[in-house]
């Protein structure tokens, strides 16, 4: 005999809020009505666990079919099921979590973290899809088959059914809007992407689509560097092996599980962002994990898996909660010593590794104090010779040398040895160390260095010329009468049209360039790390001023200043001008061209 009733809710338009706000992703009911029978199947083994199911537990896979024809989709598991009162107590109560009431219920017995649900609103996504939703279900207490059936109002039917076994089939009328979900390529990705490695076997097209027993669930004493090579080709296919890893393991005080890799870094490294995978209870939640994990671990890969993790209803998103800063800092502490380990047990293997460890730990440092306080001591600096150094043994390096005239030491560098060629050879005659800067991170890395060290400056080969910086070489004389250097420095304002450059006249070794142009040390790296941060695109570029060094000690500007000729001086000046624009690649456009077309008419 059949039973009508009403469910019981408050509001009518509950379905309405349900389908289009609540789940905003349509492909989430897949991933809900699967971690539903997940559910199912882990509450029986519990059962059996505590003694109070002792029949055979038989095949526990759940399986996953489509019928085009009756345009059904069908999620079957063997696993606890219901009875007629549950069907009533925990479908037609929105709401009523029936996870949550077994975890309640059997808390003093239960250990781990199987069951997923706690909601009680996951089963209602299935309407977002389907214009009717069919539940067929028997109880593992061995009382009749149930059949209960909705088209998605608040109106619902329950009879009698056929079914010989225990467990449950909930079975999806398509709606004519989401008839794409009866596609296998479709729901094939949706299992791919969110139920790849639930705790149960997953079956569709005849095949166990997931891995229900992944890597990080295991021991790490009982994983093989094997094995750890084999979980990421399985997460990232076509993906150079990483450099090491990290298996996450703690209970106290909160669960998280997991297992991070270092990818070997290419030069963009936005490339690898957004490569780390949320999951809750095997269930993938996001890999928008920018809370859970520090910003500078972003470019890292793998998996993180916590029930403490807080989501919202629809376990899509984070939720701002304690424990979230709590794993944030975990991470970090975790990196952090598992780099601090590497440099002192295996030195060697650290260096190799770090153009692709350097990137991680130079992002750290910027963005975080705590990691800083931690990292400092294994932060290595780069020469031009590939000599890598720790901060306090560079400083050793150079102490004696190379000073400045407040006593800081001077940590030369060069961001291209090639187009900065010319300075790093003068530096280099002078017996100075020079360092190399080069990658993305390095302007605001070099201003970290600066607050933290101690009595320590960083300054590019070409700024402000070095005969500014180093104390030894303020001792240089000029060869040059103060009137002469005024009338040399009126010379180049005659031939240079942009009053916004500024000229000077510097005490140089006699074989150095005869002219210099650099950029003031502030400039430039402010100029650097707009581009950066993209403040270039917003504010546009700034203003370039050169600073134009013009070397009183040269020959060449001593004959400069004897020449009668003022068009041959000025032409001269300009030329000089000129090359020392193109040295620092800054000649370009007409003044290319003409540079060019007067250096051929001398040929």
């Amino acid at each position: 005999m059949a039973e009508k009733g009403n469910i019981s809710i408050n509001t009518e338009n509950i379905f309405p809020i349900i389908k289009k706000f609540l789940y905003s992703d349509h492909e989430i009911f897949l991933r809900e009505l699967v971690s539903n029978a997940v559910d199912a199947t882990q509450k029986l083994k519990k059962l059996a666990i505590f003694g109070e199911f002792d029949g055979e537990m038989g095949e526990t896979k759940i399986k996953v079919s489509i019928n085009k024809e009756a345009k059904t989709i069908t999620i079957s598991d063997s696993g606890i099921g219901m009875t007629e009162e549950e069907v009533k107590k925990y479908i037609n109560q929105i709401a009523f979590s029936g996870a949550k009431e077994f975890l309640e219920k059997y808390k003093d017995k239960a250990e781990g973290n199987e069951v997923i649900g706690q909601f009680g609103l996951g089963f209602y996504s299935a309407f977002m899809v389907a214009d009717q939703v069919e539940l067929v279900t028997k109880s593992f207490k061995d009382e009749p088959a149930v059949r209960w059936i909705c088209d998605g109002s608040t109106s619902y039917e329950i009879t009698a059914a056929e079914r010989e076994t225990r467990g449950t089939d909930v079975i999806l009328h398509v709606n004519e809007d989401s008839l794409e979900f009866l596609e296998n390529h479709k729901i094939g990705g949706i299992l791919n992407k969110y139920a790849k490695f639930l705790p149960v076997e997953i079956e569709f097209e005849e095949k166990v689509i997931n891995n229900p027993n992944p890597i990080w669930t295991k021991s790490p004493a009982d994983l093989t560097d094997a094995d750890y090579l084999a979980f990421y080709s399985e997460l990232y296919p076509m993906s150079e092996a990483p450099l090491f890893w990290i298996h996450l393991n703690v209970d106290y005080p909160f669960n998280l599980t997991g297992v991070l890799y270092f990818p070997k870094m290419k030069n963009d490294f936005q490339l690898h962002r957004e490569k780390i995978q949320l999951y809750s209870r095997q269930v993938f939640i996001t890999d928008e994990v920018k809370d859970v994990v520090p910003e500078y671990l972003m470019m890292l890969h793998g998996v993180i898996d916590s029930p403490d993790i807080p989501l919202n209803v629809s376990r899509s998103y984070l939720q701002a909660d304690g424990n979230v800063k709590k794993i944030n800092g975990y991470i970090s502490k975790k990196v952090a010593d598992k780099l601090i380990d590497l440099f002192k047990e295996d030195r060697p293997s650290y260096e190799q590794k770090w153009e692709s460890i350097g990137t991680f730990v130079k992002y750290g440092l910027i963005s975080d104090e705590k990691f800083f306080d931690r990292a400092k001591e294994i932060i290595l600096l780069k020469n031009i010779e590939n000599k890598l150094f720790t901060t306090e043994e560079y400083r050793a390096q150079i102490e004696t040398l190379q000073v400045d005239k407040d006593k800081k030491l001077v940590h030369l560098y060069t961001t291209d040895a090639q187009k900065q060629d010319a300075f790093v050879q003068s530096a280099k005659r002078r017996g100075y160390d020079i360092l190399l800067l080069n990658e993305v991170l390095d302007s605001h890395f070099i201003n970290t260095l600066e607050m933290k060290l101690e009595n320590t400056t960083f300054k590019r080969v070409d700024a402000d010329g070095i005969e500014k910086l180093i104390e030894k070489d303020l001792k240089l004389e000029s060869v040059l009468s103060e009137a002469d250097s005024a009338s040399v420095k009126a010379i180049f304002e005659g031939v240079i049209a942009n009053s916004s450059h500024s000229i000077s006249i510097e005490a140089m070794p006699a074989d150095e360039m005869p002219v210099s142009v650099t950029f003031t040390e502030f400039m430039r790296r402010f100029q650097e790390m707009n581009k950066i941060s993209g403040q270039n695109m917003m504010f546009g570029e700034m203003p370039v001023s050169y600073q134009i060094v013009v070397n009183g000690n040269s020959p060449i500007i001593n004959n400069l200043l004897k020449q009668t000729d003022t068009e041959v001086q000025k032409a001269t000046a300009k030329q000089l001008f000129d090359l020392a624009l193109l040295s620092q690649g800054l000649l370009s456009g007409s003044e290319l061209t003409a540079f060019i077309q007067q250096s051929i008419s001398k040929i």
